[in-house]
């Protein structure tokens, strides 16, 4: 409660802010929400429905020519994929539907309420009005070009990576009469898993509900979390009237995730040779999910549902990169989903202060810094002449990164090298980016994706602090993941590199060049990364052509810094 005359004197300040910003975000949310959500929705369904034949075909070529797999489990997949494709066409254009209405209607609502966190006083009903307009439609085009992105870059290169790879031992053959179980399995999966997943999801709302309100409700009374600073109290208010909007979210989320969890029963038949075990599985991801929620809910642990073993040996759950190679030098994702996507559930713990807020790395910083030393390091390397406009625009028309290698996965490996070699000079105990910003496990994002890549990263910088290079050989390194198998421009770049003499130590540099270029390369499947590398492709082109001039001549035309727009 206020405990002085200040404190009491803000509160008729809150009430107008937050009333004012209820208003305008509601105006705003009628004016732009259809403009912005139709946008999205019908840019993803068009992708969508473009790109599915395509998808088909792609889909089929790949399953025909790839040595992963034996004839049995094509034809498993055969079988199955009608089904999976349903799957994606339903969910996907449900998917955007669902994206589009909520980001089109939301966006410009929190916006306002975001504008009260401005310093200057004179500028919060102006930025109340005006933020989230035009920029809730530009995101709308942002997102579609991404998703496209995805659909159109990313999944290909996931097919030819397969295509690409040669057979191995891990993955054992399927016999004939494994398929039927695996198509059992599935379609009991379904039946299973989603009408339980819901029913689940559906009985668990209530608490989340009021628990939510409750823990929300109590750190506005307190003055706690985000209602410890005046400016976000607003912000806070409109999270306590939008809390049953974020229950509903997760009880779609846990229906949604309810499918793959079902299909999942399939790839446990053919893992574990036994149908018995994958209905265990089905019988036993219903206890799981129903734990799941008791924990986010701080219900009572466990569960009552009966929850059978499925796995002979049990097989980590964490997706990281495997240290296995294929013969292209790239490092696979094994992404062994084992674990219940159960609901998105917000948290309803304690919550921290803004400025508590403040001081964690940002999933958002990591990526932005991480995209600005790759245009630090190529604007290094253009003054050097290692890299030059050619390999620019070479990129730039280049469909996938691998036919302009250096510069799609030459330069962010650099870049990469660059960030591990400061890391371990500066005695950092994580890593040590741009502006001097430390991320360790301690401050790190609390974020699924980074997951994947944060511990392998550390994992090959601590191999390369370990081996302690000596400047010809980390000289000699930057060469290697900069230019790849391209000799003659390693050849070409004179930096005073020095081939170790010892067959051993030699590998281990060509060892550790593969996996960054594996990690690099799964990197670049990624959303809104092609996107943003391609702003510093043009940025990089457009700095060229500012040092050498008004226009630069590449391959017998004129080329301006119009053309990049």
């Amino acid at each position: 409660m206020p405990s002085t005359w200040e404190e009491w004197l803000k509160i008729p300040y809150v009430v107008f802010a937050f009333c004012s910003a209820l208003f305008l975000g509601a105006l705003k949310s009628l004016l732009v929400g259809p403009i912005a959500g139709l946008t999205l929705i019908i840019g993803n369904v068009v992708v969508i429905l473009g790109l599915f034949p395509s998808h088909v075909a792609w889909t089929i070529y790949t399953l025909v020519k790839t040595n992963r797999f034996d004839a049995p489990l094509k034809v498993a997949f055969l079988f199955a994929l009608p089904v999976l494709f349903a799957i994606w066409l339903g969910l996907s254009i449900a998917g955007s539907a669902l994206l589009g209405v909520g980001y089109g209607f939301f966006s410009p609502w929190v916006s306002a309420f975001e504008a009260f966190r401005q310093e200057d006083e004179s500028k919060k009903f102006f930025h109340c009005l005006v933020d989230g307009t035009w920029g809730t439609i530009k995101g709308s085009c942002t997102v579609v070009r991404d998703f496209a992105d995805i659909c159109y870059h990313s999944y290909p290169l996931y097919l030819k990576e397969l295509r690409e790879s040669p057979s191995t031992n891990e993955l054992q053959p399927l016999r004939f009469i494994h398929v039927p179980g695996c198509i059992f399995v599935g379609v009991m999966g379904l039946v299973v898993e989603i009408p339980l997943y819901t029913a689940i999801a559906i009985v668990k709302s209530p608490y989340m509900l009021f628990k939510g309100w409750h823990r929300l409700i109590h750190d506005l009374i307190s003055r706690e979390g985000p209602f410890l600073e005046t400016a976000c109290i607003p912000v806070a208010g409109l999270t306590i009237l939008m809390w049953p909007l974020f229950v509903i979210g997760s009880v779609i989320m846990a229906i949604f995730s309810s499918f793959f969890i079902g299909l999942y029963g399939s790839v446990i038949v053919y893992q574990e040779r036994s149908i018995k075990r994958g209905v265990a599985y089905v019988i036993a991801m219903v206890a799981e999910f129903d734990e799941y929620t008791n924990d986010w809910l701080y219900l009572r642990e466990g569960s009552i549902l009966p929850k059978p073993i499925y796995r002979k040996k049990k097989i980590s759950h964490s997706s990281e990169f495997s240290d296995g190679e294929n013969d292209s030098g790239e490092v696979k994702v094994s992404s062994v989903f084992t674990e219940t996507p159960a609901m998105l559930v917000p948290s309803i713990s304690p919550s921290v202060s803004v400025r508590e807020a403040i001081q964690e790395v940002k999933m958002v910083q990591i990526w932005g810094n991480m995209m600005r030393a790759c245009e630090m390091r190529g604007k290094e390397l253009l003054d050097a002449n290692v890299i030059t406009p050619d390999d620019l625009y070479d990129w730039l028309k280049a469909k996938t990164s691998t036919e302009a290698s250096i510069v799609g996965v030459g330069l962010p490996c650099y870049a990469c090298l660059q960030t591990l070699l400061n890391s371990i000079k500066g005695g950092s105990a994580g890593l040590l980016l741009l502006d001097n910003i430390e991320v360790t496990h301690l401050n790190r994002p609390q974020d699924r994706l980074l997951d994947w890549f944060f511990q392998p990263v550390l994992d090959l910088k601590e191999q390369i602090r370990v081996i302690r290079l000596g400047d010809g050989e980390t000289r000699l390194l930057e060469k290697i993941v900069l230019f790849g198998s391209n000799t003659q421009r390693m050849e070409a770049w004179e930096n005073g590199s020095l081939v170790p003499q010892d067959a051993l130590r030699a590998a281990q540099i060509q060892g550790i060049s593969r996996r960054m270029t594996g990690m690099i390369r799964s990197m670049s499947k990624l959303p809104t990364y092609r996107r943003r590398f391609r702003q510093i492709v043009k940025a990089l082109v457009i700095y060229s052509i500012e040092k050498e001039g008004a226009n630069r001549s590449v391959s017998g035309r004129s080329v301006s810094p119009v053309e990049l727009v």
